[in-house]
């Protein structure tokens, strides 16, 4: 009867083991929102080039388990976003995704999110009123900041750097347009400029012909909040229609993608972003190279992004030796991190989710014959709430199209 018992026992856990075994050998399944049609899609390009250059250099294998990766294409439409989305979780098994591109998809899929249970780590958007911030999403990861975080100190730098009074805003009309314009509008006003004018052009614009006729003549500069190919119709335009204020940007607006492509019209171009190319570190600089080796060009932010969203998840990965099976501590983990490696470093996150991190003012010069982003201040430790009291920034209306408002309009 004893040896009955104990040869079951023994089954048992011999049964145990080889489902913790089997479990082991599972691969870590990757879901990749990225856009490949549209006018979103040299974006995602670069987002892809990120990841794939981690996954090849680590031998698509994080803390002793191999890799799947499987891309999504979102087109950058909302409804789209959240179709793929759910295809990964529920057709694809999918333990984690990267992505998406843009701040109007973040918001289209962060319920799915948080009701499906799986982690999302986001490496190019982060809107300000989604979970991660207002609701407190376990499941919402951001490696970069919110689309306002480098505008805070882009507008900081206009007003008191520069001693600029009066600006003109043009951007995208959507969420990430929106919440751009909103950072750099809070903080110039504050820091005692004046937003004059707000322009609002739609993502597809045909023309910016309109659009630029209607800038002011008599204005201390624009801000410019573009993303994809349109910062490269809209600052040719800018330049055709004679027009000489300087131009301060969202990160989007001469990134790296699309600087390769622009001519005079982008030289001079202020901007403020979360990486910039020519960080004078060790681990940037072989990125860097890594890059232009494998694909042939210069990497931007989205390039970074994914690059250090794959970091982040290797970290992760590693805090849990490889089982991410035991979801409560891989999320667990996910939040954890404190990247102090990578192109971009060192990223740790605040108790909403969103990184704190340096910020870069650079501005656009012709060097060897080539135009190039030349960083010209750095502000480190950068939270989404720079200079303010997180409660009261917190109890604030929403950053939007009309949020702060436009007191100085004329």
């Amino acid at each position: 009867m004893g040896f009955s018992i104990r040869f079951r026992l023994s089954l048992a856990a011999l049964a145990v083991l080889s489902s913790g075994a089997f479990a082991q050998s599972e691969n870590l399944r990757v879901g990749f929102l990225t856009v490949r049609t549209g006018p979103l899609a040299a974006g995602g390009r670069q987002m892809e080039e990120g990841i794939n250059l981690l996954l090849k250099e680590r031998n698509y294998a994080f803390a002793g388990r191999k890799v799947d990766i499987i891309f999504a294409d979102t087109a950058g439409q909302p409804a789209l976003a959240r179709t793929k989305t759910q295809e990964l979780v529920e057709r694809e098994k999918v333990h984690v995704i990267i992505g998406p591109l843009a701040t109007f998809e973040a918001l289209a899929i962060d319920g799915y999110m948080l009701e499906s249970k799986t982690p999302l780590i986001t490496p190019t958007s982060a809107a300000q009123m989604d979970l991660a911030q207002q609701k407190k999403s376990d499941y919402v990861i951001h490696v970069y900041g919110t689309a306002a975080q480098p505008m805070h100190v882009l507008g900081q730098y206009a007003a008191k750097k520069l001693g600029l009074k009066r600006i003109a805003t043009i951007a995208d009309d959507f969420t990430y347009g929106h919440e751009g314009a909103a950072g750099f509008h809070h903080v110039f006003e504050d820091d005692g400029g004046k937003i004059v004018q707000k322009l609002w052009p739609p993502l597809n614009v045909a023309d910016y012909g309109s659009y630029v006729g209607q800038i002011k003549p008599n204005i201390d500069g624009v801000y410019a909040g573009f993303a994809g190919s349109n910062p490269l119709r809209f600052l040719r335009t800018y330049k055709e229609y004679g027009l000489a204020k300087p131009v301060f940007g969202n990160p989007t607006l001469v990134d790296e993608g699309i600087l390769k492509n622009m001519g005079d019209e982008a030289l001079g171009v202020y901007s403020a972003s979360w990486y910039t190319v020519d960080r004078d570190t060790p681990d940037n600089k072989r990125f860097v190279q890594s890059i232009q080796a494998e694909y042939k060009v210069t990497p931007g932010f989205y390039t970074a992004g994914t690059y250090t969203a794959g970091l982040w998840l290797e970290e992760a990965m590693k805090a849990v030796k490889g089982r991410f099976e035991d979801k409560a501590a891989f999320v667990k983990a996910l939040h954890g991190v404190r990247l102090n490696h990578g192109p971009m470093g060192p990223i740790r996150l605040d108790e909403y989710g969103k990184p704190i991190l340096s910020i870069y003012i650079r501005k656009v010069e012709r060097k060897n014959g080539q135009l190039v982003n030349t960083t010209i201040d750095e502000v480190k430790d950068v939270s989404q709430f720079f200079t303010y009291d997180p409660k009261q920034f917190l109890a604030s209306p929403l950053y939007g199209r009309d949020v702060p408002a436009a007191k100085n309009l004329e």
